[in-house]
């Protein structure tokens, strides 16, 4: 278990990288715009979302490297990504230049949310396998926390803080890079290449004492019809990709990316300071933290729809209240403090389940392009939503806008209630045969 544990942390360090990539430009929004003398429609559409724009495409593609090259290789060339975008962003002298480079780091985001959950669901035993893969997402928190921290420290360095902001980010990036190197294949991925004895040599180290024959045989045999020309849009797999739609089109309809990347804006519109709303900022990361933590002691002993209720209680209860308070003209820190709530919400609900539930309701042959699919709904409307913000805020109000977040939560808990399948204690292959099974 030890050795399962530090390859799942290795693997899900790319989390890290993708929650200080997505949170760390909040600190440059404002600075930037003012440098750059962008329009907000500019600003919100080019600077602030072209890493969002990388994400879609990497979440669409994604799943091709690590289809052919394998999770490891590509878990490695994810780490390459954001080096060189964190590098070449914080040097960049235009706005242009600058969205390039952040569109690089974009593609390694997209990536990781293939690679990295289909590595850890993989190797996991599926008694451990929930909160392993919901490693992701704590280094994910864990990243967008650190990332809040490092903005409020560098905000007074000089009048080019952002770049150091932005730049930063090479240290880890070049950490987890060295590190995954130390992996092994994903035994599920070789056995899929036919690559069996590779396959049972790690095995063998993941499942000491086991009959590892017995667990040979049960993958083998999800692999054994001839599935070459399946693809995840077949009648068979249709109810998979229900899933993995909605449960990406909930998450971000809650409104959560719009939130990371404006937190130090928002916070602005209720009436704090610029310091003051940094330091809140910094509470949205450690609460974040915190109650990802208590998701993930809870995803493997309660399961993965419990938490969805939990989530999606709170998402209404907190979005209401923001929207309430920006439509009478609450000010001063009870917007802070509604934020917090409903950050516990996502921690504890949809941020600890979303990459955990799609890593495992596709067969190990489509696992890649099934995450592919749900990570892409996830990144298409991560990357139009944050997007509109600005544009939204100065013509309709943040109330009108967080009062329809609160409504979507709505309907994410009657998806919840009726169609969500509980996956936990389940083998990968049993819930290949429990998902398809409905549709074969």
């Amino acid at each position: 278990m030890n050795k399962i544990l530090v390859w799942s942390i290795t693997a899900a360090l790319a989390g890290f990288l993708f929650g200080f990539d997505t949170v760390v430009i909040s600190g440059a929004d404002q600075k930037l715009q003012e440098l750059w003398a962008s329009s907000d429609a500019f600003h919100g559409s080019v600077v602030m979302a072209m890493a969002l724009w990388g994400t879609v495409i990497g979440a669409i593609f994604g799943g091709i490297p690590a289809n052919k090259l394998g999770r490891k290789k590509t878990l490695i060339w994810i780490g390459v990504f954001f080096l060189v975008s964190s590098v070449g962003s914080a040097l960049a002298n235009d706005p242009w230049t600058f969205a390039f480079f952040r569109f690089l780091g974009g593609l390694g985001v997209g990536a990781s949310t293939i690679a990295a959950p289909a590595y850890v669901s993989e190797i996991a035993p599926a008694k451990d396998r929930g909160r392993l893969v919901a490693l992701y997402q704590f280094n994910i928190v864990l990243g967008i926390l650190i990332a809040f921290l490092s903005n409020y420290l560098l905000r007074n360095v000089g009048e080019n803080a952002w770049r150091f902001m932005i730049g930063v980010e090479a240290i880890p990036a070049l950490f987890y890079t060295i590190l995954v190197f130390g992996i092994p294949q994903s035994p599920r991925w070789l056995i899929c290449k036919q690559r069996n004895n590779e396959a049972k040599k790690v095995l063998e180290l993941i499942n000491p004492g086991e009959d590892i024959e017995k667990l040979m045989s049960e993958i083998i045999s999800d692999n054994d019809v001839d599935k070459s020309s399946e693809n995840i849009f077949i009648k068979k797999y249709r109810f998979p990709l229900i899933l993995a739609f909605f449960i990406a089109f909930f998450n971000q309809l809650s409104g959560i990316n719009a939130f990371l990347y404006y937190a130090p804006r928002i916070f602005g519109e209720a009436g704090l300071g610029e310091s003051t709303a940094l330091l809140s900022s910094i509470g949205i990361g450690i609460t974040n933290m915190a109650f990802t933590l208590i998701g993930l002691s809870l995803i493997d002993k309660y399961g993965r729809k419990t938490l969805m209720y939990i989530g999606s209680a709170g998402y209404i209860i907190s979005l209401s209240l923001v929207a309430t308070s920006f439509f009478i003209g609450w000010e001063g820190m009870a917007v802070p403090i509604f934020f917090f709530l409903f950050i516990a919400s996502h921690a504890i609900g949809q941020g600890t389940v979303i990459w955990v539930f799609i890593s495992e309701i596709f067969p190990n042959h489509l696992r890649a392009s099934g995450q592919s699919f749900g990570s892409s709904t996830h990144w298409v409307l991560a990357a139009i939503i944050p997007s509109l913000v600005p544009l939204l805020f100065s013509t309709i109000g943040a109330g009108v806008v967080f009062m329809f977040f609160a409504i979507m939560m709505v309907l994410q808990l009657l998806f919840v209630i009726f169609i969500m399948p509980e996956t936990k204690g389940f083998s990968l292959e049993m819930l290949s045969k429990e998902l398809t099974g409905k549709n074969a």
